[in-house]
C-alpha cells in the first residue's frame, strides 16, 4: 500500500515537474526577444533603436509588477498566481504572434516580461516550500532549467528560421511559446487540483508588515544582488562589445563567446543548489562575490583567444552560481508568515537597480573611462561592498539562514 507520504511526495514532484516546464517558458519569453531583433527590423522596416526598445520593454514588464504581486500573495494561494502568469504568458504571446505593427510588438513584449516578473516571485517561495529540507537543491533544479532556455533561445530562432514556414518564422517562434503554455498551464492545474500544497503561506497576509519584520533580510540581499548584479547587467550587455573593440574579435566570434557565458551557468545553478544545501550560505555567497570581482580584473589582463575562452566559462559559472545561493539565503531565512511578501518586496526592489548597469557602464565606456577602467572600478567598489559585508557577517550583524538541512519547516 502506497503510504499517504509517498503519495504527497509524488504530487509535490509532478508539480515541480510542472514549475520546470514554465520556468522554461517565462524566461524563453524574456530572452527570445534579443535574437530576433534583426527580423523585426528588417520585418517593419524599423532603426535599431526602435527594435532595441522590445528588449527593454521586456524587462521592464518583468520588473514592473514584482510589488503588487506580493500583494496579490497575502490574498491568493501561491500556485492561483503562478497560474495566472501562465494565463498571461499564452495570451500575450499569441498577441505578439498576430503583431501588424511594432506598436503592437511592444504591447506583447511588455506583456510577455509581465508574465515572467509575476511568475518568479509566486513561483520561487511555491518551490521552497515543496520541499522545504531540499530548498538550495530544489533552486537550483529550478533555476537550471530558466538558464537552459537563456542558452537555448539563440538556437530555437536559428532552428525556426531553417524550416520553410507558411507564417513568418519569428511568428511561429511566439505561437510555439503560446502553446506550450498553455500546456503547461493546463498541466500545472491538473497536478495542483490533484496534490495536497503546502500551507506555509496561509499567515503571510501583509506586505508591509512583511517589509517591518524582515527588513534586515530584504536589504542583505538587495545590498547583495544589486551590487553584483548591477555589475554583471552591464558586463554582459556589452561582452560583445567589449571583446570585438578591446580584443579585435569578430562579431560572431564575440557572439559565440557570450552564448559560452551563458551556458556555464547552467551547472553552476544546479550544483551551486545542492552546494548550499550542505553549507552555510553567506561564505558561499561571499566566495562567489570575490570570485566575480577577481574575475573582472583578470578580463583586463588575458589577451589571447583561449584564455578567453576559459576565462568566460569561468566567470559565467561564478556569476551563475550567486542566483541559486542568494534565492535559497532569502528563501530559507524567511518565516512562512511572510516568506511571500518578503520575497516580493527583495525581488521587486533589486531588479530595477541592477538593470541600471549597462547605462552605468555604457555611460563610463561613452565619457572615455574605456572598457578597462571600467571593469578595474567595478571590481574595487564590489570588493569595497564585500568587505563591508563580511566585517557585519562577523560581527552578528547580517541575518542567517540557520543549519543546512533544517532551515525552515513549513506548515503543512
Amino acid at each position: 500500500m502506497v503510504s499517504v507520504a509517498t503519495r504527497l511526495a509524488d504530487g509535490r514532484t509532478q508539480v515541480f515537474g510542472s514549475l520546470l516546464a514554465m520556468v522554461f517558458l517565462v524566461n524563453m519569453a524574456r530572452v527570445i526577444y534579443a535574437p530576433l531583433l534583426e527580423p523585426f527590423r528588417t520585418t517593419f522596416g524599423a532603426s535599431e533603436a526602435a527594435v532595441g526598445l522590445l528588449a527593454t520593454l521586456v524587462w521592464i514588464g518583468s520588473a514592473s509588477l514584482r510589488l503588487p504581486t506580493g500583494y496579490v500573495l497575502t490574498k491568493v494561494p501561491r500556485h492561483w498566481v503562478v497560474l495566472v502568469a501562465g494565463g498571461v504568458l499564452t495570451v500575450s504571446s499569441a498577441f505578439a504572434a498576430t503583431a501588424q505593427t511594432l506598436s503592437m510588438l511592444y504591447i506583447g513584449a511588455l506583456t510577455m516580461g509581465v508574465a515572467s516578473g509575476v511568475y518568479f516571485v509566486s513561483a520561487n517561495p511555491l518551490v521552497s516550500e515543496l520541499f522545504p529540507a531540499r530548498v538550495g537543491r530544489v533552486i537550483g533544479i529550478h533555476g537550471t532549467s530558466s538558464q537552459v532556455a537563456a542558452v537555448s533561445a539563440p538556437l530555437l530562432v536559428v532552428a525556426y528560421f531553417a524550416v520553410p514556414w507558411p507564417i513568418a518564422a519569428w511568428r511561429a517562434v511566439f505561437l510555439t511559446i503560446s502553446v506550450a503554455a498553455l500546456l503547461s498551464t493546463v498541466t500545472l492545474f491538473v497536478t495542483a487540483r490533484r496534490t495536497t500544497l503546502p500551507e506555509a503561506g496561509g499567515q503571510d497576509r501583509r506586505l508591509w508588515t512583511a517589509l517591518r519584520d524582515q527588513w534586515p533580510i530584504i536589504v542583505t540581499g538587495v545590498a547583495i544582488v544589486s551590487t553584483v548584479g548591477l555589475v554583471w547587467n552591464g558586463v554582459f550587455n556589452f561582452y560583445v562589445t567589449f571583446l570585438v573593440e578591446t580584443r579585435g574579435f569578430s562579431q560572431g566570434r564575440a557572439q559565440t563567446y557570450l552564448t559560452v557565458l551563458f551556458a556555464a551557468g547552467v551547472p553552476a545553478f544546479f550544483i551551486t543548489g545542492w552546494i548550499v544545501d550542505r553549507v552555510r550560505i553567506l561564505p558561499v555567497v561571499f566566495s562567489v562575490i570575490g570570485s566575480f570581482a577577481i574575475g573582472l580584473v583578470a578580463l583586463t589582463r588575458i589577451e589571447g583567444a583561449l584564455g578567453l575562452l576559459v576565462m568566460s566559462v569561468v566567470l559565467g559559472y561564478i556569476i551563475h552560481s550567486l542566483f541559486p545561493a542568494i534565492d535559497t539565503y532569502m528563501l530559507a531565512s524567511l518565516p512562512d508568515e511572510s516568506r511571500g511578501s518578503a520575497y516580493a518586496l527583495f525581488s521587486g526592489t533589486m531588479m530595477p537597480i541592477q538593470a541600471t548597469g549597462s547605462v552605468i557602464l555604457g555611460t563610463l565606456v561613452g565619457r572615455g573611462i574605456g572598457f578597462h577602467r571600467s571593469f578595474l572600478l567595478f571590481a574595487a567598489a564590489i570588493l569595497v561592498a564585500l568587505a563591508v559585508m563580511v566585517v557585519l557577517d562577523v560581527a552578528g550583524k547580517l541575518p542567517t539562514a540557520g543549519p543546512p538541512g533544517a532551515r525552515h519547516e513549513p506548515r503543512e
